[in-house]
């Protein structure tokens, strides 16, 4: 059952956190990223605030940065066929390359990871330009994704090397921080991957769960939920568990060919209004089945939201000590059935909709069963 994590990190060797204040950015490896920068404008909302490219002077690759809110996405193509771009299109497809980590201190956090066993990819730069001073640097974590440092307290623009654009997106999608960002790894592997955030970043384990959470009659996964102290960077990690078909963990690893990132699950303060929005933007979300509905109040209490709506956008609601949380689950944003969005607004509680467990992995096999990869 799912477990909190006190005594879990009680008996975890105790480790100085890495200062990170939260999720700077995430950078997508797309194969198109100006039709991939259109895509997230209209049907997601952001703002398009910077582009690099041919006209920028930059010869290799294609690149814009987009923004709502506490939100930031980088999409980056490449403008050759035999680069590390190209490369990672090519196996995985359009998948997330980089999570940016917001840090006090760029050159102490990436040369605190090396001395506990990450691997280094990118050393510390600094680029001093018009909008102030900007530091990175870069590890590797599972599978071909990276984790940034990004030290900017001194920069007033997006990123070096980017012609600043002013391109609005739709104001009323009301998308505002990134929540938290699950990772997908083999059989066998999360333990693995969560000591190494254990080890490297000094997070905690929020939240485990294990087969019995997270299974449905056909298939199951476990899970491990790493976090720093102030919860402002939520890493969950997945990895397949034994059932009678093959888990929605085993065809994304089928499909994107590596350990990667599965979703992204952002906040919004009025999920009625935002997903009616996305609706009508395009945004195909997962189905959910009126049965759900109908012993709602008498599982989840008294909630604001009429019930009415929430079934009819597909609303999932789930209630814990704190109060409760309303979520739901886009389908894959792209061809092959690898990441997805979350949407969620919380009402109060902190967890991960463990009560919706069962009914979203049932939408999840609806949609295996119709791919034939169940």
């Amino acid at each position: 059952m799912a477990k909190e994590t006190v005594g879990l990190a009680a008996q975890a060797p105790a480790t100085e956190e890495i200062a990170i204040e939260g999720f700077d950015h995430v950078e997508f490896y797309v194969g198109n990223a100006l039709q991939a920068s259109y895509y997230f404008h209209k049907g997601f909302g952001f703002d398009v605030v910077g582009y690099r490219g041919l006209e920028t002077g930059e010869r290799d690759l294609s690149s814009y940065v987009l923004k709502q809110k506490n939100i930031q996405l980088v999409l980056t193509s490449s403008l050759h066929p035999d680069t590390e771009i190209a490369r990672h299109v090519s196996n995985h497809a359009d998948g997330v390359k980089s999570i940016g980590f917001r840090v006090l201190d760029a050159r102490k956090s990436y040369e605190t990871a090396l001395s506990r066993g990450a691997v280094g990819i990118a050393p510390p730069c600094q680029i001093e330009d018009e909008n102030g001073s900007f530091v990175s640097a870069a590890i590797r974590t599972y599978g071909d994704t990276v984790h940034t440092f990004i030290e900017r307290h001194n920069y007033k623009g997006s990123f070096p090397g980017y012609k600043a654009i002013d391109k609005k997106g739709n104001a009323q999608l009301g998308l505002l921080v990134i929540d938290h960002i699950v990772g997908n790894v083999e059989n066998a592997a999360m333990e693995y991957w969560a000591e190494f955030y254990q080890r490297v970043f000094g997070f905690h384990v929020l939240q485990y769960f294990d087969a019995g959470d997270i299974s449905t009659q056909y298939s199951a996964l476990i899970s491990k939920v790493m976090a720093n102290k102030s919860r402002t960077v939520k890493m969950p990690i997945n990895e397949p568990a034994e059932g009678a078909r093959k888990s929605q963990i085993q065809e994304y690893l089928d499909y994107y060919r590596a350990d990667g990132v599965q979703h992204i699950a952002v906040t919004t303060g009025d999920i009625i209004k935002t997903v009616s929005a996305l609706r009508a933007s395009g945004i195909d979300f997962l189905s959910v089945p009126r049965s759900y509905y109908e012993a709602l109040t008498e599982r989840v209490g008294k909630i604001d939201e009429d019930i009415d709506v929430l079934s009819r956008l597909g609303i999932l609601v789930d209630r814990e000590a704190g109060g409760y949380l309303l979520q739901i689950f886009t389908k894959p944003v792209q061809d092959r059935p690898t990441l997805f969005f979350e949407i969620i607004q919380r009402k109060g509680a902190q967890g991960f909709g463990k009560g919706n467990f069962k009914a979203l992995f049932e939408s999840i096999e609806r949609e295996q069963a119709l791919r034939g990869n169940l």
